[in-house]
C-alpha cells in the first residue's frame, strides 16, 4: 500500500515517555508520505505544545466536547476555537462520536471539515465493509495501489 493512504492515529500519552524518539519516528513516518493525526484532541494536558512540536495533518476531536454541543453554548466557542486553529496551522479536523443530526450542523457551521460517529453508522467488521462495498478486499487494494 502506498504510503500516502494510511493515516495514522497518535494520543498524546505517546509522547509522555519518550517525546525525543516519538517526534523523530513521526518525522520519518511523515517523509515517507504517512499523514499522522492526534486523536481525541482536547483531553490530554497540553495538546497545543503538542500542535508546535510536530505538523499534524488532522487533528480529532474527542467526543466529550460533541456531547456537549446540544446543552452548553461554550462547547460551540470551544469547536470554532479548534477549527479555526487547524485551519490556521493547516491541519484537518475530525469531529469524533457525532450522534445527532443537530451537532452534525452545529459542527458544519463551526467549519469541521470531517466528522465519524453513530450517526453515521455504528463500527463495522472487515467482513461487513467488504459485503456494503460488494467486492473483495484484495482486488479494491491492488487496484488502489
Amino acid at each position: 500500500m502506498p504510503p500516502q493512504r494510511l493515516e495514522l492515529e497518535i494520543t498524546e500519552s505517546l509522547f509522555i515517555d519518550n517525546p525525543t524518539t516519538t517526534l523523530a519516528s513521526l518525522h520519518s513516518l511523515r517523509a515517507l508520505g504517512v499523514r499522522v493525526a492526534l486523536d481525541d484532541f482536547g483531553t490530554g494536558y497540553s495538546s497545543l505544545s503538542y500542535l508546535r512540536s510536530f505538523p499534524f495533518d488532522k487533528i480529532k476531536i474527542d467526543r466529550s466536547f460533541i456531547v456537549d454541543l446540544l446543552s452548553s453554548d461554550g462547547a460551540t466557542a470551544l469547536i470554532k476555537s479548534i477549527t479555526t486553529l487547524a485551519e490556521a496551522l493547516g491541519m484537518e479536523t475530525t469531529a469524533e462520536g457525532v450522534e445527532h443530526a443537530d451537532q452534525l450542523d452545529i459542527l458544519r457551521e463551526q467549519g469541521c471539515s470531517q466528522i465519524q460517529g453513530f450517526y453515521f453508522s455504528k463500527p463495522v467488521s472487515e467482513a461487513e465493509v467488504v459485503g456494503m462495498l460488494g467486492i473483495g478486499l484484495e482486488p479494491a487494494l491492488r487496484k488502489a495501489g
